[in-house]
């Protein structure tokens, strides 16, 4: 199968650059372009790709409402951001963004980013995301964790630290000795009594419920 991308962001320097790293490999096709939110969500409804690469700072609408327009099924999007500047990206959490890229990640970062999230398996980066959550943490952004549905159960809790920590499914079940299909039989089973959408929303609320403790 060969991965359809979508790349919003406002300078076509930079969307010139992603395509070359992603169209140079075997998998991966850039579908479409926009230079801002409203014509990123119009390109994504018209071309139907499998992953966006979505700028955080763009005219008309910003990242985090592209992520919201298109939440609840496919695309899955993945933001584009250069982290220090942009605190704010913790709302995109909550968006339904599966993932993060910083954009001097350098062109191996860019394209797992891609792959994990077409495959469900986002990115979970300790260089982007858990050292984001951590930063939003020490602002008080755990208080605002959520109380499952129902109890996770230890080997739940166990594997919601693994995630928090970046692993990978694969990494999980090597490390707890267990098949990868049981892992994602958790994962499915975490997201659902947790109430959210994402792998990355799983470490946030890890982080926000205090669970990392201070790692």
């Amino acid at each position: 199968m060969t991965i359809r991308v979508l790349l919003a962001d406002d300078q076509a320097m930079i969307r010139a650059s992603l395509r070359i790293i992603l169209e140079d490999q075997p998998d991966i096709t850039v579908v479409a372009e926009a230079g801002d939110g409203v014509e990123a969500i119009e390109q994504a409804r018209r071309t139907r790709p499998d992953v966006c690469l979505v700028d955080i700072q763009m005219p008309r609408l910003d990242g985090i409402e592209v992520a919201r327009a298109l939440a609840g099924a496919p695309p899955r999007v993945v933001m584009v951001t250069t982290f220090d500047l942009d605190e704010y990206v913790y709302g995109a959490l909550r968006c339904g963004a599966v993932g993060f890229v910083l954009k001097d990640a350098g062109p191996r970062l860019l394209v797992e980013a891609v792959r994990a999230a077409y495959a469900g398996d986002a990115l979970i980066s300790p260089s982007i995301t858990l050292r984001l959550l951590r930063h939003l943490a020490d602002r008080g952004a755990r208080a605002r964790a959520r109380v499952p549905a129902q109890p996770l159960s230890a080997r739940e809790t166990e594997i919601v630290r693994a995630v928090a920590r970046g692993r990978t499914n694969q990494e999980i079940a090597d490390e707890l000795f267990i098949s990868l299909s049981t892992v994602k039989g958790y994962v499915s089973g975490i997201l659902i009594k947790l109430g959210v959408r994402s792998r990355v929303e799983i470490v946030a609320w890890a982080w926000e419920s205090r669970l990392m403790g201070t790692e």
